[in-house]
């Protein structure tokens, strides 16, 4: 199957890859499986055992070690077996895995988690990041989409105690945004209602960035004896901006740490380092994603380097975007270069197009202050 076929991105320059022979394709992705499932170096004799191949230790040991030569496998320490390396896994996703495919129990058992869900999309977030962690053993990730994407549905002004009022930003999709600030004045409730009845003329139906960037000539000229109007061009630039933080949810952390790769506290401490730096999280798996094409149930991969960040450079993550209301969120998992591509894909494929709202309006709330 060609990767043009496939409903993943590779993200391969295939220009760079030596081509196989099928002696070759067939053995590389013998020891890709077999690696996946053991962690441990794979030598020709264990091959020819456990698949019953029509070819001799010998011959085997042969095409191990031009592959090795190629740079498909890699030669740890003083072990007779090989291990694959990132160009091997490459290969192997683009050519050599099949279809990644979830079976019928799995995607009804899928539906019916996310469905119980629904009227919440903070906790549908979090329950899809553990889901993804349960069924992979890998660390589960959610980023709801950005705020300045969305398009508002309503504006509301709620008064507090204190001479507090909140200003709660209903995006579409089941986003909320909430400020609270400080406000003395005696606010009659008619009053209030009408000036906000007025700004959700003005505003609502245009995104977040629409109205940052519009505001001011939008509302300045509102009759208002309360001074809403004013607070919110004020305010405006925490009103309306894009939260630093809070979009990130992660779960499974010790589903992870049960990994092969995570027994030593060096390797611990640095996958507890990434976790903790949102920004750095928010930044790789973004960039993951094609712009121009980002289609509800496509996966993107992510090897080791490729992800360009020497802070990720051990890990691979696989990724796909989903939609809240017109907003692009990212769900997917992280994990280390040896995980099951193929179950991965195919659990973040379905995941993603089960989360896709693409235009409704949900009651629910992602709440970010």
């Amino acid at each position: 199957m060609s990767t043009s076929e496939r409903t993943f991105d590779s993200g391969r320059d295939e220009s760079t890859a030596p081509p196989l022979s099928e002696r070759e394709q067939n053995v590389l992705r013998l020891i890709v499986k077999n690696f996946i499932d053991t962690a441990g170096p794979v030598g020709s004799r264990s091959l020819v055992r456990k698949y019953g191949l029509d070819l001799s230790p010998a011959s085997i040991r042969n095409t191990m070690s031009d592959l090795e030569d190629m740079g498909y496998l890699d030669h740890p320490y003083t072990s007779a077996g090989r291990m694959p390396t990132e160009l091997g896994y490459r290969t192997f996703v683009d050519e050599l895995m099949g279809t990644p495919e979830l079976s019928a129990t799995e995607r009804r058992m899928l539906k019916i988690r996310l469905a119980q869900l629904v009227r919440d999309t903070d906790e549908m977030l979090r329950e899809s990041s553990r889901l993804l962690s349960q069924l992979t053993d890998l660390l589960g990730v959610t980023l709801s989409p950005r705020l300045s994407t969305g398009v508002l549905e309503r504006l509301d002004v709620v008064p507090l105690t204190g001479e507090r009022l909140m200003f709660v930003l209903s995006v579409r999709g089941g986003m909320v945004k909430t400020i609270v600030v400080e406000f003395e004045s005696d606010l009659k409730r008619s009053a209030l209602d009408r000036v906000v009845s007025i700004l959700n003329e003005r505003l609502a139906g245009l995104t977040l960035q629409e109205i940052r960037e519009t505001h001011e000539e939008r509302v300045q000229d509102i009759d208002d004896p309360t001074g809403i109007v004013r607070l919110v061009l004020e305010k405006s630039p925490r009103l309306f901006s894009e939260p630093t933080e809070g979009r990130l949810r992660h779960g499974g952390t010790q589903n992870i740490l049960r990994q092969p790769e995570f027994q030593e506290p060096d390797d611990v401490r640095h996958l507890m380092e990434v976790i903790e730096d949102e920004t750095l999280v928010v930044q790789v798996l973004e960039g993951m994603l094609d712009p121009q094409a980002q289609d509800v149930g496509q996966a993107f991969i992510s090897i080791g380097s490729e992800s360009r960040s020497e802070e990720v450079d051990q890990y691979s993550i696989v990724v796909s975007p989903y939609r809240l209301g017109g907003s692009v969120g990212t769900l997917g998992v992280i994990g280390p270069t040896r995980m099951n591509y193929g179950r991965v894909v195919a659990l973040v494929q379905n995941m993603a197009t089960m989360l896709n709202r693409p235009g409704e309006a949900e009651a629910a709330s992602s709440s970010t202050s």
